[in-house]
């Protein structure tokens, strides 16, 4: 008799700590300050994006967030610290195009970007902006493609590294218009545009917030942004899709995940809150500093982006032979 017992309590039993989990969540969460993983040292623009978000979010939640900056490994060591935390909602970090979309379509990676993370929601993103030393002589799109065309082999163009954000849109761009640049990596987005401004190499395709004040010191000209929409900041230079690219699109994103299993109560509060945040017009104002529009999705569609953003760039690097060591 007890042997039967057991057996039939055994389902119960088996599930008993995710129900723990969450009538928990519905019982006072959050109870305790939350751990925030930001992927990068302090003081760069991804650091200011996760700490203005939330400190505004704590206060909704009226707990407090402590940001740990987990730079290192493009992303890899807040990544696994991350999946391996419990999935109790009080252990977040913020994903962003590389974590969760670049590196694991070029990487093999010690985590499953998919699989081993509960999307949260999106916070926003920037465009990517094609750019070109001042002293080439294209002012557009048809130009410089022009341009490269008549010039062979000739036009060099950076990147943050290989493998980055920068590399994989200059690639699609490539792709489209099926001419040839040689790539040019570097360690990170500075010295790229060292080179760029010197001459050394003569087009780029960065994100909007780190080429802004190259643009506006006439160092560098903008061609053309990435994405369906122009601009707030830049309304008079067009979109790659008016230029003739249809559905060109490349950001780079920020958004927050957790450990994967959290409980849907938890999942659910954070979001809402997290949207609330996202809709406030002080938050715009103060995020528009790294040129980043606030994008607010339920976590079913942040989800979905996720997944996305690592196909499309997963298909361009199968088609353009790019797979990098982990």
């Amino acid at each position: 008799m007890k042997r039967r017992s057991l057996l039939r309590a055994a389902p119960a039993l088996m599930y008993a700590p995710s129900l723990v989990l969450a009538q928990s969540a519905q019982a006072g969460y959050p109870a305790k300050p939350i751990r925030y993983i930001v992927p990068v040292a302090a003081g760069g623009g991804s650091d200011m994006v996760g700490r203005t978000v939330t400190e505004r979010w704590g206060a909704l939640l009226k707990q407090s967030f402590i940001v740990d900056n987990q730079g290192g490994g493009g992303g890899v060591i807040a990544a696994q610290a991350t999946a391996r935390a419990a999935p109790d909602g009080y252990t977040l970090m913020q994903g962003y195009v590389a974590t969760h979309g670049t590196s694991p379509a070029t990487r093999k990676l010690p985590y499953d970007a998919v699989k081993d993370f509960t999307p949260i929601g999106m916070i926003g993103g920037t465009p990517n902006v094609l750019v070109v030393n001042a002293a080439l002589p294209v002012n557009n799109v048809k130009e410089f493609i022009e341009y490269l065309r008549k010039n062979p082999g000739k036009v060099s163009y950076g990147s943050a590294g290989a493998g980055s954000l920068t590399h994989l849109t200059m690639e699609l761009f490539k792709q489209q218009i099926n001419s040839f640049m040689v790539h040019i990596p570097y360690r990170g987005i500075a010295p790229a545009f060292t080179d760029l401004i010197g001459g050394q190499t003569q087009a780029m395709f960065p994100g909007l917030a780190a080429a802004l004040p190259h643009i506006r010191s006439g160092r560098v000209r903008p061609l053309a942004v990435t994405g369906m929409q122009r601009h707030p900041q830049f309304k008079d230079l067009p979109t790659l899709d008016e230029s003739g690219f249809k559905g060109f699109d490349a950001q780079q994103w920020y958004g927050v995940v957790g450990p994967a299993g959290m409980p849907s109560p938890i999942v659910k509060q954070l979001n809402e809150t997290l949207a609330t945040v996202l809709k406030a017009p002080d938050l715009r104002e103060k995020l528009s500093v790294e040129a980043v529009e606030p994008i607010v999705m339920s976590p079913e569609q942040f989800g979905e982006f996720i997944r996305a953003d690592i196909a499309r760039w997963s298909k361009l690097a199968r088609e353009r032979n790019i797979q990098l060591d982990s």
